[in-house]
């Protein structure tokens, strides 16, 4: 049987003693495998690693922000899945990471076993986020009814792309919902044709961008 290749995960933190200690569990949990750990986003565009599929990345970081460098190290890598790990959970940060193209917003008290789980479930097309995040982002939602905008999206549709924004993945937003996770992957075609988008991020950030939760 031929083992399925690792799932590389790039690190972007600038406390020395949390990066290694990242890298480590990273390396030392099978299946997964670090393949750079660096201080900042322009350091890490100026490296060479293999292709990452994820990338752990703090906020707060010397020179571009987290935020900032989560569209430049998309640039390079396309199809990475890029995570904030970070102290902040205040509104702003939370919305502006995911307007940005993050695919999910970790808090850095997260035990290391659930780490690990948020990066399998990323590299399996969900967007994870601590439990915290997830209630601010419904709170702000809850706030602010959502509208149709110009994109005609059906009521059961934006019910949809809420629990998605709001950290669900497929099976878990169908279990909310009393309806197949195959109902709902229909459902998200659909969102992202009538969006014209083809990600679960750029969805988010477009309907944010777009008021569709104003």
């Amino acid at each position: 049987m031929i083992p399925h290749p690792p799932i590389n995960v790039l690190v972007v933190e600038d406390h020395t003693a949390f990066r290694e200690g990242l890298a480590a569990l990273i390396n030392g949990t099978a299946g997964f495998a670090c393949c750079g750990a660096w201080s900042s986003i322009e350091q890490t565009l100026s490296r060479q690693c293999v292709r990452p599929d994820l990338a752990l990345l703090d906020i707060d970081l010397p020179g571009m922000s987290g935020i900032e460098g989560i569209s430049q190290l998309k640039g390079r890598w396309p199809s990475l899945y890029p995570l904030v790990l970070t102290v902040h959970d205040d509104d702003q940060r939370i919305l502006n990471a995911l307007c940005a193209g993050a695919n999910g917003y970790l808090l850095k008290g997260t035990a290391p076993a659930r780490l690990l789980e948020c990066l399998k479930e990323a590299a399996e097309g969900g967007a994870p986020m601590s439990p915290e995040v997830a209630r601010r982002v419904v709170e702000v939602f809850r706030k602010r009814p959502p509208q149709k905008a110009e994109f005609d999206l059906t009521p059961h549709e934006l019910r949809i792309l809420k629990l998605l924004v709001s950290g669900e993945n497929y099976k878990t937003a169908a279990a909310k919902m009393g309806v197949t996770a195959h109902a709902v992957s229909f459902h998200v075609r659909r969102i992202y044709e009538k969006l014209h988008v083809h990600s679960r991020s750029d969805a988010v950030a477009k309907a944010l961008r777009s008021g569709l939760f104003d």
